[in-house]
């Protein structure tokens, strides 16, 4: 599978690329709805950066209890409730004169819950395509965040300064709405991907599995902690500008999805293997520009040249899921989730405390020489020839596409 096309005629890509698509344009309204808000109420850039990103800490509330849910349950359902459950929270936290705290609680549960998004979603992904599908499928999702956010921060900015930011919380439930009656009505249904009942005890059990190979643990922490810190720089771009920030968050969603868009379409499978490292590094070196407190078009240039660098998940998740058997595939694509989102609360929590005692540029600078620190670091354990042989190898690939042909033969 190596071309949009043919994509697009695979069964139920359609439907999912839609769910997926209008959930992010209203996560994206609302996240900057809620960072205004709050950052016009308390005046914290730390607060600001919470309310955005911190709510990704209850990710791993999530990834520690009901992660085993996400091959336990029906995917059509399981998506559907997840976007209803974000609908009805957010029009709670619309409420005229909700107190700060109440907010912040709001935001929390619905972290917990969006735990399972993740790991159901592209669980539901890998079992509608092919294996060499995987990667071309997943880098379409991705490019749809791009464009989704692109669209949803310069549309959240218009509604923010035209309605307020709780009509433009409104909004955002709308579209939660309209994602959870898309995969209801879109979708067909499907059972669960493994048999039993979800349990915490389960949720360990696959946690302690997934994170007992070494090339795991390393794909796991790549994918986790140089995006986490990352995505603590953009936690910043309110109180770095606050006039602009809608601007500098398009921008880096445009940067995301001309790398997604090169990455998962028209790179090599062998250039892929060569890009990965700078992939990674590119990522953080443009955010250490902020160091000297650039002007607002130097600024542009350097969210989007270092957002490019973010297809380097797409290489990652590819080679987790040659690690992962089959039977653990959702479960291993949301723990990737859960903990990446959760590393990018942790960093929007310290980027926004090195903000608070110092100034939104040097914040997002050292957090930048932090990641590429990291990056270094992991680098010699994500070398090919330190993969042992386990699934993923030659061998593994055709039993997965006969389980995946087994549970088509159960939905028809």
């Amino acid at each position: 599978m190596r071309t949009y096309r043919e994509l697009f005629r695979a069964p139920e890509f359609t439907p999912l690329f839609l769910t997926s698509a209008v959930q992010v344009a209203a996560t994206t309204v609302t996240g900057l709805a809620l960072g205004t808000l709050v950052y016009a109420a308390t005046r914290s850039p730390l607060l600001s950066a919470l309310v955005m990103f911190g709510p990704s800490l209850a990710q791993l509330i999530g990834a520690t209890a009901l992660l085993s849910a996400a091959d336990r349950l029906p995917p059509r359902a399981a998506i559907a409730g997840i976007a209803l459950a974000f609908a009805l929270g957010t029009a709670a936290q619309a409420v005229p004169g909700l107190p700060v705290w109440a907010i912040f609680a709001i935001a929390a549960g619905l972290g917990t819950i969006a735990s399972l998004g993740g790991g159901v979603r592209y669980g539901l992904l890998n079992e509608i395509l092919p294996a060499e599908g995987y990667l071309l499928g997943r880098s379409v999702l991705n490019m749809s965040v791009g464009i989704m956010q692109i669209c949803g921060f310069a549309v959240g900015g218009v509604l923010v300064a035209a309605l307020s930011p709780r009509g433009a919380l409104l909004a955002g439930a709308v579209l939660y709405l309209a994602a959870a009656a898309i995969a209801r009505l879109r979708l067909s249904r499907r059972p669960p991907r493994t048999a039993g009942r979800p349990s915490i005890a389960q949720t360990w059990h696959n946690n302690a599995q997934l994170w007992s190979s070494v090339p795991r643990r390393y794909v796991y922490l790549a994918l986790w902690v140089p995006n986490g810190l990352i995505v603590g720089c953009e936690s910043l771009f309110v109180p770095y500008a606050p006039r602009h920030a809608g601007l500098l968050f398009a921008f880096a969603a445009l940067g995301m999805l001309v790398g997604d868009t090169l990455t998962g379409r028209f790179v090599s499978a062998r250039w892929r293997e060569r890009l990965s490292a700078p992939l990674r590094l590119l990522l953080a070196a443009p955010y250490l520009v902020f160091a000297l407190q650039p002007a607002l078009p130097v600024a542009v240039a350097a969210v989007v040249l270092a957002s490019v660098g973010y297809s380097a998940s797409l290489l990652l998740q590819q080679r987790l899921m040659a690690l992962t058997p089959d039977e653990l595939s959702g479960h291993a694509l949301g723990l990737h989730s859960s903990g990446m989102l959760a590393m990018q609360g942790v960093g929007a929590a310290v980027a926004g405390a090195v903000a608070q005692q110092t100034s939104p540029g040097t914040a997002m600078a050292v957090m930048a020489m932090i990641s590429v620190a990291v990056t270094l670091t992991l680098a010699p354990g994500l070398r090919s020839d330190r993969e042992p042989s386990q699934p993923g190898k030659p061998g593994e690939r055709p039993a997965r596409d006969r389980s995946r042909q087994a549970r088509r033969a159960a939905t028809n």
